[in-house]
């Protein structure tokens, strides 16, 4: 048991905080031999895109987003914009077809983001894809910061930074910020290393022709997207500099809602990209989406609770007084983490608590993304979660 409960504890360890340790330090030596950095295009030099915007009922944001959109900087000659709304029942598309510089694609049967996105990518005819969602906001060099790195003809997608908008009265939904920032950090420097691990679907782009239709019930489609891409031998680069904006969740049980259906997606994205799990085709890929991405989907929440429980057995069995300590810690971080609970629900704001109890949520809904996708209750139809 003690050897189990020390392995566990590494590997928690590991997941959260020691692959971002392992990461920096791999960095600073790459640094320290200088590699050849990547070519870019210049402003006169960039490819032509396409960005595509798929909305569902998004009448409440649609025209700022399009008003953020025609504000892009990108040479016009070679952009186009296409925004899709299949089985939108408000007025998104009416205030869309508001726009002759936008190409509307609707349709009223709804069939999932992924399916959408097939129909709009048939109209595509530039050189990059540009994805981003609706209730997003691009800062204003977007576009020329993504398809810069497309000089390098190693470069198959390019992730855009998410960023979310924490109010100063911030609520348990600050985690969310929290998180997203530590997550921004690893991305920087997987994409150093050698490639980031998936793009979000907030904004990221990609090569017109080597996209590859994924299955029409993927949960995680921009992820499975750009993923195909780096298991065709691609990199994945990331440039903060591209950036979308959103505000948190509306509330903590959103958030909850968001990340079980990540949380399902991811284990099914695990099951489909089985051939990435093999260090000897792909070393340095391998070892990065294994680390930052396969055991945060799969074993580490299972984990923690196998950790707790052990821990409880040690003690009980007279194991030595460190384990009495280590079980201490763990219950001070867990009621932490309930009087989080408690203060968001009485809306009392202790930022302190706001993290454990993010922490502890996120590991919930991998559980319970887990359990939807085993028992096949997970639609790929996207329930909106509602945002501030």
């Amino acid at each position: 048991m003690i050897i189990a409960f020390w392995i566990s504890i590494f590997l928690i360890f590991y997941t959260f905080f020691g692959y971002g340790i392992l990461l920096y330090v791999l960095i600073r030596i790459k640094r320290i031999l200088r590699p050849a950095p990547r070519k870019i295009y210049s402003d006169d030099e960039l490819p032509t895109c396409t960005l595509i915007v798929a909305a569902y009922n998004e009448a409440g944001f649609i025209e700022e987003k399009i008003a953020n959109t025609l504000s892009l900087d990108y040479p016009a000659d070679k952009l186009q914009l296409i925004f899709v709304t299949d089985g939108s029942t408000d007025r998104t598309a009416e205030l869309i077809s508001n726009y002759p510089q936008i190409r509307l694609l609707h349709t009223p049967e709804r069939k999932g983001k992924i399916s959408a996105v097939h129909r709009a990518i048939e109209a595509v005819n530039t050189q990059l894809i540009v994805f981003t969602d609706a209730n997003t906001f691009l800062n204003k060099d977007a576009l020329t910061m993504i398809c810069r790195h497309y000089a390098d003809a190693k470069v198959g997608a390019v992730a855009g930074e998410k960023r979310v908008m924490i109010e100063a009265e911030a609520d348990a939904t600050a985690g969310e910020g929290f998180y997203w920032k530590y997550e921004s950090k690893l991305k920087a420097w997987d994409s150093e290393l050698y490639s980031v691990v998936g793009a979000a679907g907030e904004l990221f782009s990609i090569r017109k022709d080597l996209y590859e239709p994924v299955p029409a019930d993927s949960v995680l489609d921009d992820f499975m997207i750009s993923m195909r891409i780096a298991e065709k031998g691609f990199v994945i680069v990331y440039e903060p500099e591209a950036y979308a904006m959103e505000t948190s969740s509306a509330n903590i049980k959103e958030e909850l809602k968001r990340k079980i259906r990540i949380a399902a997606g991811g284990i099914q994205s695990v099951l489909w990209l089985s051939s990435l799990l093999n260090p000897f085709r792909y070393p340095l890929l391998s070892f990065q989406y294994i680390s930052h991405r396969v055991l945060r989907w799969t074993i580490t929440p299972i984990l923690m609770i196998a950790v707790l429980m052990m821990n409880i057995g040690m003690v009980l069995s007279r194991a030595s007084d460190f384990y009495s300590f280590i079980l201490i810690a763990q219950v001070l971080f867990y009621v932490s983490a309930y009087l989080g609970k408690v203060m968001e629900t009485r809306k009392i704001r202790v930022k302190v608590l706001f993290i454990p109890y993010y922490f502890c949520v996120m590991n919930y809904a991998i559980l319970a993304g887990l359990i939807r996708f085993f028992f096949g209750t997970q639609s790929v139809i996207w329930e909106k979660a509602e945002r501030k």
